[in-house]
């Protein structure tokens, strides 16, 4: 699609259908059937009631047929009122240069889009192209009736296969909803066994806590009195070594003397074996503060790896929501083109009754007939706009006393003249002189 060279930026956009967008609330006027090319166009529109612009609002040029919002040929900006409240806010305008207009003589329309992609208005269709240029009348012919014809079957067909479709998807769901419910419980269970397990963990850490505090108290008595003990082993040791000098002296001395020097030596060999038994408990201390080092380096690492499962857990129901979400647009996507194909059923069969009474041949009125059961004209007739415009419900209408025909209010009725085919008699307004001789050609053809 071609943009405008005045933006630097895409105007916002959004893949919503035809049966999601609000027409009523921007009003296009003074739209001419035909422009001329080559030359610059003015784009007229009135704002409802109760409708806001803002600021990201534009006015785009579409082919007749669209479907979304980015099937634009090229936009202008909306300009903002200065003031909303005053009644000439409601009028506003919008020129489209030569250059960026379409080349081609297809039928266009304007539409009014906001900033978030929602059409809010859209003109009748008018072309491109020369003023010398005739009218060409569209004229269904019975090949097209059953080209309509087959597009409804295939239509058809592809609406039953989305209705298939969606019920498979709500199965689906079900069972993700399902293994969802079943995930959940599974996360809270764990989440409730790693809350028991912290619990544990950390009353097992201060139990550990407490008994290396006092393995460290009672290491620290076993210590003083260690070196109280290698004090009064030096005692002793000098003790001895005295007594061994005296006993040298009184080896011949006294047999008191000798009992008593043997009852030091004893004392003195029980000292020391005291000793290496407290040396050997000390290390025994020293090697259960170890262990228990290691018993709570092991409850950290499987405090981690409990935090790592949750962790891990967590993600996969994040990742199970996201898939459900997923599924639950993919459902509403398909809904809405399901209510697109019925809407677009409904059009076809407007667009077929308003045909009916200039066909005199039984079989095209029956194929008419047949065509409205399974609608799905996507296009439409380009002068189906200009009559859905009148009858909008945008006017009152009236009934002129001469030929019985509608017009609006604002057409005076002396001015109010009528039509009348010379062929069939049927009674035309003035104002649609256009049908009119459209009507008296299709006679001549």
């Amino acid at each position: 699609m071609e943009k405008t060279m005045e933006d630097l930026e895409d105007p916002p956009m959004s893949a919503v259908l035809l049966d999601h967008c609000h027409f009523s609330q921007v009003i296009f006027n003074s739209v001419e059937k035909f422009y001329v090319p080559g030359g610059d166009i003015t784009c007229y529109y009135t704002f409802a009631q109760h409708f806001i612009p803002r600021r990201k609002d534009w006015i785009g040029i579409f082919r007749v047929g669209w479907k979304t919002t980015r099937e634009y040929y090229t936009f202008m900006w909306v300009t903002l009122p200065a003031d909303l409240n005053k009644e000439s806010a409601k009028q506003q305008e919008v020129q489209f240069k030569a250059y960026y207009l379409p080349k081609d003589d297809e039928y266009y329309q304007f539409c009014y889009v906001d900033q978030d992609g929602v059409v809010r208005g859209a003109s009748i269709p008018f072309q491109f192209r020369p003023e010398n240029e005739e009218d060409i009348l569209v004229v269904t012919t019975q090949g097209q009736v059953e080209e309509i014809e087959q597009h409804n079957k295939e239509l058809y067909r592809e609406n039953q296969e989305l209705k298939d479709s969606c019920v498979s998807l709500q199965t689906q769901n079900a069972d993700m909803q399902a293994e969802l419910q079943r995930k959940q419980e599974e996360l809270e269970t764990l989440q409730s066994i790693n809350k028991k397990l912290e619990q544990e963990a950390k009353e097992q850490k201060d139990r550990w806590e407490t008994e290396l505090l006092q393995l460290k108290a009672h290491n620290e008595k076993m210590s003083s009195e260690n070196e109280k003990m290698g004090v009064r082993v030096d005692q002793l040791q000098v003790q001895v070594s005295t007594q061994e000098k005296e006993m040298e002296k009184l080896l011949q001395g006294d047999q008191d003397k000798t009992e008593l020097l043997e009852q030091m030596k004893k004392e003195n060999g029980q000292l020391f074996l005291s000793l290496t038994e407290q040396r050997e408990q000390q290390k025994r201390l020293e090697h259960t503060v170890e262990e228990m080092k290691e018993k709570e380096s092991r409850a950290a690492r499987k405090h981690e790896e409990l935090t790592e499962e949750n962790f891990d857990l967590s993600r996969r129901l994040s990742d199970n929501k996201i898939m459900l979400d997923a599924l639950q647009r993919e459902k509403e996507n398909l809904e809405r083109e399901n209510e697109l194909l019925k809407k677009e059923n409904s059009r076809l069969l407007s667009y077929m009754g308003l045909d009916v009474d200039s066909l005199s041949d039984p079989m095209l009125t029956s194929n008419h007939g047949g065509a409205g059961q399974n609608p799905g004209l996507v296009y439409g007739n380009p002068y189906s706009g200009i009559q859905e415009s009148s009858s909008s419900g945008l006017f009152s209408v009236k009934k002129c006393p001469t030929c019985k025909s509608d017009f609006a209010d604002d057409i005076c009725e002396q001015q109010h003249v009528c039509l009348s085919c010379p062929i069939c008699h049927k009674i035309f307004p003035a104002r649609e002189k256009q049908i009119y001789e459209d009507h008296v050609l299709c006679h001549s053809l």
